[in-house]
């Protein structure tokens, strides 16, 4: 995995401006620590920051590459998982190759095929290619957007980036905000709008689509959605494809040149993987995998158990390594580096985000690091087979608005007058809502029920699995961790899409598609195991801390953040010890949580200058 950027400019010779380009890229070296390379012709400056994984030798980036009297030079950062396929296939065609990295193979396929190259592609991805005999440049994001792609349009220009931080650090890009950037981050936030860059000028490139940029201007296609149809298998087969795709999709994304591990919370997905992994391990050769699992100091002393978390985890994990032969690692987080490192989560995000939820995996993944380069997660089944609470809630089913913000009332309260006025938050929040809902690819002829758990299922794939998303790319990436996502793979979302409902529920069990397909590899306790979300903290400590920390933000009234709270009310939740009856957003985030947020906001406003316009 890496970090990249670019600036195309019709009208200024970039080879006299180099030290612009490699700021962009050298700012992003966390995701990128082991190399860097620039690429430099009159109107054009690519750059990269490489974290090995495949071919070190034969993957250096920018990566030339020419064929008959053309020539294309390419910056990437993803993995792709039919690479030895890609290949083949290419070579079939005749073309050759001088390394074994997924790259070359990218570069090539995209010299064969042009733009339709995506479609062929099974990975996580963004990359630009310059192609210099036309003089245009093709960006490309992956089907699910498990890799980020910023960008802004100028006058003759245009710049792009992995990270946000990229391209804040051209000197003609302004951190800046305006009324729908201030409605990001306190309607929506730490969610983001898909195509949202929250500072005034900057998209990012949607999942499944591409770009071509010319002296004609950019355009945008979409090459790849969601497609609805009726599900023709029955349920053994559904069963039995739902097992294959996965073990298939888990066994490829082991490939690696340095070494892996598995993310393991003991919970189903995670066991899944774990399990997965393992055998294939034995199998080849490659002995025992390591596995990872997190949570906090004093956590149990703490613990109480609600319709979100029920219990928790130890006891699966230790389960689970057991019964997958693992060499497990626990790591225990303490609440004081949870605060300290608030500012480290708006540094690797480049904007406010999910608070202690969002810290602990960066610390997390520090951990991982020492000794490891890669490591694979369960990330993003529950969005896919159903397994958050709110898909099981007649309340959060007939909620007029996405499941995960029904406290939006709650947040409007701590807002100032002044900023309700200018932003407009319900409104905001309706419209989104109603946009994501007019983009559900519909079935023709399925009941009002399937309907709407299509909606909720779309919801949850392009407006709150995005969060997910950013927050396990930016957390692990700030480390130099890759972390890979199996559940992802485009072949099983668009696989699972389409099982009903009553299918995907089997049993009335939660992901109960899913388990079944697991019978065999897992233990039945595990197997049948209600769900747990990623580990919080319960200290009370924390609240304490995040309380005391927003008070001295408070208390000065230069903080950036003052004119656009409601200081008074917000002074009475400090005083009190209450929680929300549910959390303000997703699963986890409840008051401690929104005092972290605030604090992130005030950081973030504060530290990149942003400037509310």
């Amino acid at each position: 995995m890496c970090g990249i950027a670019g600036w195309l400019n019709w009208e200024r010779d970039l080879r006299k401006e180099q030290d612009i380009a490699g700021k962009m890229a050298n700012c992003q070296h966390r995701r990128g620590p082991d190399e860097s390379g620039e690429w430099y012709s009159e109107h054009i400056a690519l750059a990269h920051r490489r974290l090995v994984v495949i071919d070190p030798t034969g993957g250096k980036q920018p990566m030339e590459k020419r064929y008959q009297a053309d020539r294309y030079v390419m910056v990437y950062n993803g993995e792709l998982y039919n690479t030895e396929d890609l290949r083949k296939e290419l070579k079939q065609e005749g073309h050759s190759f001088e390394g074994h990295s997924d790259t070359e193979v990218l570069l090539t396929a995209y010299i064969a095929w042009g733009s339709e190259c995506v479609k062929k592609l099974n990975g996580i991805y963004a990359f630009a290619i310059w192609d210099s005999t036309r003089e245009r440049l093709f960006l490309a994001r992956d089907r699910i957007g498990v890799k980020p792609l910023f960008y802004t349009q100028q006058d003759n220009g245009f710049l792009f980036a992995s990270e946000l931080k990229g391209l804040l650090v051209h000197p003609e890009v302004e951190a800046e905000i305006d009324e729908e950037g201030l409605a990001e981050v306190f309607a929506v936030g730490p969610g983001r709008t898909p195509g949202h860059g929250v500072i005034k000028g900057v998209k990012e490139l949607k999942p499944g689509y591409s770009m071509v940029v010319n002296r004609y201007g950019i355009k945008e296609e979409q090459y790849w959605e969601l497609e609805s149809k009726s599900h023709q298998d029955d349920l053994e087969t559904t069963i039995t494809r739902v097992r294959d795709l996965f073990v298939d999709t888990v066994e490829r994304q082991l490939v690696s040149d340095v070494p892996i591990c598995t993310l393991l919370s003991g919970g189903l997905d995670s066991s899944a993987i774990t399990s997965i992994a393992s055998r294939a391990f034995m199998r080849e050769g490659k002995g025992r995998i390591d596995t990872y699992s997190v949570d906090y100091e004093g956590n149990e002393d703490y613990f109480e158990a609600n319709e979100f978390q029920p219990a928790p985890d130890d006891l699966w994990i230790k389960k689970m390594s057991d019964y997958a032969d693992t060499n497990h690692h626990y790591i225990r987080l303490k609440n004081d580096k949870l605060v300290e490192s608030l500012r480290e989560g708006v540094y690797a995000r480049d904007l406010p985000g999910m608070a202690d939820i969002d810290v602990s995996l960066y610390l997390f993944c520090k951990e991982i690091k020492k000794n490891f380069t890669v490591g694979v997660s369960g990330e993003c089944a529950d969005e896919i087979f159903g397994g958050y609470p709110w898909y099981h809630s007649q309340e959060a089913l007939k909620a007029n608005t996405f499941p995960w913000s029904r406290k939006l009332e709650e947040r409007v309260k701590i807002l100032s007058g002044d900023l309700i006025n200018r932003i407009n938050p319900q409104e905001y929040m309706e419209e989104r809502y109603l946009q994501a809902l007019s983009e559900v690819p519909t079935l023709k002829g399925e009941n009002a029920e399937d309907a709407r758990m299509r909606e909720i299922f779309y919801l949850n794939l392009t407006r709150w699995m995005p969060t997910l998303l950013d927050r396990k790319d930016r957390m692990s990436m700030y480390t130099g961790l890759e972390v890979r996502v199996p559940f992802c793979d485009h072949r099983l979302v668009e696989y699972v899409w389409n099982i009903p409902w009553e299918m995907k529920n089997v049993g009335g069990k939660r992901k109960g598609i899913l388990r079944e397909a697991l019978k065999g590899v897992l233990p039945e306790e595990v197997r049948l195991r209600p769900k747990n979300p990623y580990p919080k903290t319960f200290d009370p400590a924390y609240f304490d801390a995040t309380r005391d920390w927003l008070l001295e933000i408070l208390n000065n009234s230069n903080s950036p953040i003052i004119d656009l709270l409601d200081v008074t009310y917000i002074r009475k939740l400090t005083e009190s010890d209450g929680d929300f009856d549910i959390p303000w957003f997703g699963q986890l985030m409840r008051l401690p949580q929104l005092f972290a947020y605030l604090i992130q906001v005030n950081l973030w406003l504060d530290e990149y200058g942003v400037k509310i316009i």
